[in-house]
């Protein structure tokens, strides 16, 4: 196809994350995967192939590590299109009074830091290309929960997002911020059935990179119907 482009995504080896990919790469993308499970990731490249898809080991909540997976994704590709920061976790116990200061910490860098890292290590080579970040952010990202940690780590992946946007259009570069309601996925104990599905998230990130290049699609909130 024409307009093939080379995708990275964070989180890619289960949930949000592998639904992309696969929806990317059924839409004639070719991607790069990354994660800390490499079996999971390995499974994922024996489906499609090693032309579609890259997958590279790493702890995106750190720098160095994100950064290889950048520079493995230039290097095996020739350039870098669009980031799909999906990477996210949670926590066992909620609210402040009876929260967990390590689970908050471990979150944190995951939601957080884990994000910027990603931002860091990408913008050059999305400049080069004029190309897309997109960040998971959450509908918890616009409501009051009480006491939430995790939806307050998903109000700076919202205004993050919003900040980066207006950065990355000073060279015409695209971000969008895809608040999704609850999702079946591995992060619960219990399936979901009724609630979205992660191809739905996926099927969001097909469409914002599918715009018009003179169409930024901001921002995409998807709520299940029930």
């Amino acid at each position: 196809m024409t307009d093939q482009k080379i995708v990275l995504i964070t989180g890619a080896s289960s949930g949000i994350g592998a639904a992309t990919a696969e929806k990317l790469i059924e839409a004639g993308h070719k991607v790069v995967i990354t994660a800390r499970s490499t079996a999971k990731l390995n499974d994922i490249v024996k489906r499609w192939g090693n032309d579609r898809v890259l997958a590279v080991t790493a702890d995106v909540s750190k720098l160095n590590e994100i950064t290889n997976v950048v520079d493995k994704a230039i290097e095996t590709f020739g350039r870098l299109d669009v980031v799909f920061a999906n990477a996210g976790t949670g926590v066992n116990a909620p609210g402040i009074e009876n929260g967990d200061p390590d689970e908050w910490k471990t979150m944190l860098d995951v939601n957080i830091n884990a994000l910027l890292f990603t931002a860091k290590a990408s913008l050059p080579a999305l400049k080069e290309t004029q190309g897309h970040f997109i960040v998971t952010s959450s509908i918890a990202g616009k409501i009051t929960l009480k006491g939430s940690v995790y939806g307050a780590s998903k109000w700076f992946a919202y205004g993050f997002g919003q900040n980066l946007a207006a950065e990355m259009a000073e060279w015409n570069g695209r971000c969008t911020t895809i608040c999704p309601g609850m999702v079946n996925t591995p992060f619960f104990d219990e399936a979901k059935p009724d609630k979205l599905d992660p191809s739905d998230i996926a099927d969001a990130v097909v469409y914002a990179i599918s715009a018009n290049p003179r169409c930024d699609v901001r921002e995409i909130t998807l709520m299940p119907t029930k």
